[in-house]
């Protein structure tokens, strides 16, 4: 009794220090500011930070946003469901990146990551994107360890006249292979003042297929049907999008209102046990701008809100004795704030501070399905969970001399979760012979203090040298810290049929959270180098890279691991390294009356290892590459593409994760724009390559799902890549 009241003795002191550390800083912050403001007369400085180059606009007929970031040297793409994937950047994803929309963190409200921030946005409402793969500034950072992706809708316009502008464009697709559709449209109005513009569309698609036959199975578990063994199950989808964006602008001031709407009626999973069958997102996003003679202020204030259902879709066994599936309702709610000033204080220094506020809540609950294993209570999963996060910056971008420019910063983060007491279905044991587990592990998860409390410190420094006009080279040093997100603190049942339900990776496997866990802190080092031509027709780039990760949260085997079969793992802090090279050129090969002739390449390569086990890290891309040969003459632009990935040999043991084969693909796009249309038309893996995802996960796309190692299916086959799948589509302004 005497250490508990240490404790929590020991935890009240900290929150008290924290709240004074907090308050200190942002009075710093609001001191600097009011400093600033009283130096009314100081000229603007013109050093900027080196900005990446914006991510090239998505195709006509795209339909999962993070793929347009998929040709982005650095970047690849964990393959989820067919709106959802999950970048990755060096080997780091989901929440270890940043990912903010229209200047909104938002986060993935499921136990199996199907919802994550970059789904809400159409492809077709992409303005412009923006990733940071190398060193990351502070003020761009927090809260994760990897890079950050900044992507922004329609942007506000206004008209150059007193007469009031319109203007609108609306576009379609279809493709071949799974009978995607897309359907978009827009629509602005706009004065000197006042600007709105409405976009919506709609997208959906069934089943693809594989480029050959994948499985030696049909069986789906549901009475008389069956799917045809080049058939990927659980990769149809529906999606429905609306946003209303509106924009009022007076002198130098810029206020701005942003309101989003997304039903998904389904959307199915290859590598997943449940497949989401409705999930609503709304959202409202206010936003200020203001230019002042002593610099420049923003602030911005978001709600979102999510409800999320997830049960056994048409392609998986729905009953299971008297169980009617396994209902699965997950609802979230994320309230925002931030407070950005830039301030020159000489021509060549501009600082640059801000406070961030953001308040998370998440239930996570089970319905019950029958009144035996599944009933008669709800199982509660994440009860009443809170994770919230108040951050302050200051950072410092110098001109030292006409060749060097660098970027120092340094950012505090106080980031608090919490949980409610949880119980299973049952408030026993087990079941006739299955032994569950869930009174007891339900109780020592409630004996625990489930209070905790982290104070994250991120530091930057990026140097960028102009050696000549042709030559830049830039280097940088992070040291950036994460803190367990809910689902890794929190998710309580060693239970096998609730832990298989609780994955965020796709690699079949069950997992249990640690109450425990500490945050993740990596320090990275990059270089990169930079050289082009003086007429800008050639270039090539190259940025080796180093991370290492203290506490990384991996996965460890628990008593019943078998090495041949899916497993339930426990979350837990190891010590980890991750290494690579990315390059990327292009060339201007010709130019005459016949066109303008280029190519252009990227290659990646990366390693990531487990320091203490020595094991691989999971879904580590293996060395890859790109080759893309280009025509354009007048309004024609033509693509010839070789995307070439070797074998993954080198896997994670403790998941048991799947080794895939090398593969080559052809692609084919060309596209031609008139001054109001432009037309897409292409086709995919023209040679009908049968290919394995490299990043794909564990295909448990159909059948009796629900068991951890069912007799239907194949545990060891991959998710496998889309056949040849010919596409067309077609965009009219107006």
């Amino acid at each position: 009794m005497k250490t508990l009241k240490k404790s929590r003795n020991k935890n009240y002191a900290k929150n008290i220090l924290a709240r004074q550390i907090t308050m200190a800083l942002t009075s710093t912050f609001a001191s600097t500011f009011i400093l600033a403001a009283e130096y009314q007369t100081l000229e603007p400085i013109f050093v900027q930070a080196k900005k990446p180059r914006p991510v090239t606009s998505p195709s006509l007929t795209q339909a999962d946003t993070a793929r347009v970031l998929a040709n982005h040297s650095g970047v690849s793409l964990y393959s989820a469901g067919g709106i959802s994937s999950l970048p990755v950047i060096h080997g780091l994803a989901n929440d270890r990146l940043r990912t903010k929309v229209d200047g909104m963190d938002l986060i993935s409200s499921c136990p199996n990551q199907m919802n994550p921030p970059l789904s809400y946005l159409n492809p077709a409402q992409v303005s412009e994107a923006h990733v940071y793969t190398g060193a990351v500034p502070v003020s761009l950072g927090g809260d994760s360890i990897g890079g950050t992706i900044v992507v922004e809708s329609h942007r506000p316009s206004f008209a150059t006249s007193s007469q009031v502008e319109t203007s609108g464009e609306i576009g379609a697709s279809i493709q071949s292979n799974n009978h995607a559709k897309t359907l978009n449209a827009k629509a602005q109005l706009k004065t000197e003042n006042f600007s709105i513009i409405y976009s919506g569309g709609q997208r959906s698609a069934d089943n693809y297929k594989a480029g050959g036959d994948f499985k030696t199975y049909t069986a789906t578990g549901r009475p008389n049907q069956t799917l045809a063994r080049n058939e990927v199950g659980s990769t149809a989808y529906k999606v429905n999008d609306h946003a209303l964006n509106m924009a009022w602008k007076n002198d130098h001031h810029l206020f701005e209102a942003k309101l989003g709407y997304q039903d998904v009626p389904y959307e199915n999973y290859p590598n997943q046990r449940m497949d989401m069958l409705e999930n609503k997102e709304s959202r409202i996003n206010l936003g200020y701008t203001g230019d002042y003679n002593w610099g420049t202020l923003e602030s911005q204030i978001w709600h979102e809100k999510v409800t999320h259902f997830m049960n056994f879709g048409d392609d998986k066994q729905y009953m299971y004795g008297n169980a009617l599936g396994m209902p699965m309702h997950t609802k979230g709610t994320t309230d925002g704030f931030t407070l950005k000033a830039k301030i020159p204080l000489t021509t060549h220094n501009t600082l640059k501070v801000g406070t961030e506020l953001l308040r998370y809540k998440l239930n996570d609950w089970w319905s019950a399905s029958d009144t035996g294993m599944m009933g008669p209570n709800t199982f509660l999963n994440i009860n009443n969970g809170h994770r919230d996060r108040n951050a302050v910056f200051a950072e410092l971008e110098s001109t030292l001399t006409p060749q060097w420019q660098t970027i120092a910063g340094l950012r505090y983060e106080h980031v608090h979760s919490n949980n409610d007491a949880v119980h299973g279905y049952n408030q026993t044991n087990g079941m006739g012979m299955m032994m569950s587990n869930q009174l007891r592990d339900s109780t020592a998860f409630n004996a625990n203090n489930r209070s905790k409390t982290d104070h994250n410190i991120d530091a930057s420094f990026i140097a960028r040298y102009q050696a000549n006009l042709n030559n830049n080279v830039e280097f940088g040093y992070t040291h950036k810290v994460r803190s367990p997100n809910l689902y890794e603190r929190y998710v309580w049942s060693t239970w096998s049929m609730a832990a298989i339900m609780n994955n965020t990776v796709g690699d079949g496997n069950g997992y249990v959270g640690d109450i425990n866990l500490k945050p993740e802190q990596a320090n990275t080092l990059s270089l990169t180098w930079d050289w082009h031509d003086t007429d800008g027709k050639a270039s090539l780039k190259a940025t080796p890279y180093y991370t290492r990760v203290e506490d990384y949260i991996d996965a460890v085997k628990t008593s019943t691991w078998n090495a041949n079969q899916f497993n339930v793992l426990q979350y837990a802090n190891q010590s980890t390294e991750l290494y690579g090279l990315d390059l990327n050129g292009q060339v201007q090969l010709a130019e005459s009356h016949w066109g303008r002739f280029a190519v252009q390449g990227l290659v990646g390569y990366i390693h990531g290892k487990n320091r203490d086990t020595g094991d691989a890290l999971y879904n580590i891309m293996p060395l890859h590459s790109t080759l893309r040969f280009t025509h354009e003459l007048a309004g024609w632009k033509n693509t010839l593409e070789w995307v070439a990935v070797a074998g993954k040999t080198n896997t994670s043991d403790v998941r048991n994760e799947l080794a895939t084969a090398g593969y080559g693909l052809l692609n084919l796009h060309t596209a031609y724009a008139w001054s109001k249309v432009t037309l897409n038309v292409g086709v995919e893996n023209l040679l009908n390559r049968n290919y394995e995802l490299p990043l794909g996960g564990a295909y448990v796309g159909q059948g009796n799902t629900m068991a951890t190692n069912s007799t239907t299916y194949n545990w060891r086959i991959p998710v496998p890549g889309i056949g040849r799948a010919f596409y067309t589509g077609v965009n009219i302004k107006f």
